[in-house]
Order: C-alpha cells, then structure tokens, then sequence
C-alpha cells in the first residue's frame, strides 16, 4: 500500500470537502465517493471517484466543483476519473455523514456489510412491499428497523419507494407522524 505525500493529504482535505450536490449537508469524504487522490508533481492530480450508482447524474457536478476547488488553490492540472471498483456501497458513509444525515432529517442507511473485505452476504427479500391492515406500505418485518430521524422511533411506515432523488425512500413516523427521507441500502 503506498502511503500519501503531505500534499496528496492536503489535496485530498479540499477535494473531500466539496459538498454533494444532491445532499449538501454532506461532503464528498462522509458520502464516500471520494476514493483517491494522486499528485504528479506540485502542480497536476488525479482523483477518483465512485458514483453512488452507475448512472448518478451528480457525478459530473461533484468532478466540476472538484477541479474548481483544486484550480482555486493553485493546481494547474486536475483530472477526475469515475472509478466503479469497488463499487460504492452505503457502508462508506462516514459516521460523521451519519450524524449529520440525521440531523438534516434523513434516515441514514443501515449499515449492510460488516466486514472490511472478503465475500459480501447477498439476502434475498420479498419482491413486495407488505402492507398492514389499513393498506399502508410497511418495511419488510426481518429488516432492522429505520428510526425517525426527529423522534427517534422505530415505528415507522414507507410511504413511497423513491423520494426526492431515486437513492431515498419517503417515509413517515408512527409515533410524531412526521414524514422524513430515508437514505436506502446499497
């Protein structure tokens, strides 16, 4: 494993820290997607990036700001390349990005896979969403439960598969009835 230069550090704090431009309130670094950093000299780098799914429409956005954000403190060549492998998975939310997803009022994702490396568990689940008796959609019963992100409750519904953009689900809280974004699993 080759370690960072000071200056790929340095040049990965600022690439890290554009904003997403489809959450805001995470940056590049707690979302994940930000997977390296590569300087050829003091004036040229190369970064990489994983969309969240193959065909995020964001990642054009997150490459613009990123070579602005490196062209405003000096650096004269900036090449951004979307990476697929690995795969970009929810798990690489940082727990900071968790925090702040919270607060913001989106259900962060459930953390999938425990391991750092190795084969990755595939579960298979219902092809349906099950309702309850009064016909609302409701998360499948072997799944950990997705809390509220402004009460805290386990008790929560799914309203709609997709929400605002097509990685949130749109649900609601049983106990403060108030509806809130979940970001989904991968």
């Amino acid at each position: 494993m080759v370690t960072a230069t000071a200056l790929e550090e340095e040049l990965r704090r600022l690439a890290g820290s554009v904003p997403d431009p489809e959450l805001p309130v995470l940056t590049l670094e707690e979302l994940g997607v930000l997977r390296s950093v590569h300087a050829h000299g003091t004036d040229s780098v190369e970064v990489e990036l994983t969309p969240t799914y193959t065909g995020c429409p964001a990642i054009e956005a997150m490459s613009l700001d990123i070579e602005r954000v490196l062209h405003e403190h000096g650096v004269r060549d900036v090449l951004v390349r979307t990476v697929l492998t690995p795969a970009w998975s929810t798990d690489d939310i940082t727990e900071e990005g968790r925090r702040k997803l919270r607060e913001f009022g989106i259900a962060p994702p459930r953390t999938l896979h425990q391991e750092a490396s190795g084969p990755v568990a595939v579960r298979l689940g219902p092809t349906r969403t099950a309702t309850d008796p009064g016909g609302a959609l409701t998360a499948s019963p072997e799944d950990e439960p997705v809390r509220c992100p402004s009460c805290g409750s386990a008790e929560t519904e799914l309203l709609s598969r997709f929400s605002s953009t097509a990685c949130k689900a749109l649900r609601r809280c049983l106990a403060c009835r108030e509806p809130f974004d979940h970001f989904k699993e991968l």
